[in-house]
């Protein structure tokens, strides 16, 4: 049994999606020991910028007319749709910036969807093994908060995994996670302490859902 996780943080020291998804591993390996985990690092180690676009314009039925940029675009669509087809159960830790989807993230799932395989009219040959997405937010962006609707990358994400790829999907969502980085949001510490312990315990329960869903 393997489990994909992708951590789409450009930070690792104080990294709160990190350190929420490495809750829900640790709590996965409790039942899973010797089994393997694909990790990629797309904030460490960014698609390229230009490979969707070099993926998308490639000719799969002529390749001795691609150009060297298109041989490796596609050839990256292939390992990257190979780890996701090759696991079954996912771990994917996305941060909020700018509002948005993160532009690692969002390079990933394009060139992703470039592959045949995981294409919109695939038929979803992920369909139904379990997933944990684990979701966090600088500040605060719930129901009657200024900032209420300004997070336009859950819901897009949540498109993909669970109606693109059909994916068993739980989400873990941490929010205030700037609160003692960010002076002006000191008056907010037991609102986020409370919030960041919600996060946590949450995390282990999807982490054992993925362990179990494995096992049955």
């Amino acid at each position: 049994m393997s489990l994909f996780r992708l951590d789409a943080s450009i930070r690792t020291d104080g990294s709160t999606s990190r350190a929420i998804a490495d809750i829900v591993e640790e709590t996965w390996r409790e039942g899973h020991r010797d089994d393997q985990v694909i990790r990629r690092h797309i904030g460490l180690e960014p698609i390229p910028a230009t490979a969707w676009a070099n993926a998308v314009f490639a000719n799969r039925g002529d390749l001795a007319s691609l150009s060297r940029e298109q041989r490796e675009a596609l050839d990256l669509a292939t390992t990257l749709t190979d780890e996701l087809l090759e696991s079954e159960a996912f771990l994917f830790a996305v941060p909020l910036y700018n509002f948005g989807v993160s532009q690692h993230f969002k390079a990933w799932v394009d060139l992703v969807i470039t592959d045949p395989r995981l294409a919109n009219n695939a038929g979803q040959p992920l369909k139904g093994r379990p997933a944990v997405l684990v979701v966090v937010r600088g500040g605060a962006y719930g129901p009657g908060t200024p900032r209420e609707g300004w997070d336009h990358a859950a819901s897009w994400m949540r498109r993909i995994f669970e109606d693109v790829w059909g994916l068993d999907l739980r989400v873990v969502e941490s929010e205030f996670t700037l609160v003692g980085v960010n002076p002006a949001l000191d008056q907010f510490k037991e609102i986020a302490a409370e919030m960041r312990a919600e996060s946590e315990r949450l995390a282990g329960e999807h982490g054992r859902h993925l362990a179990g869903a494995l096992t049955h």
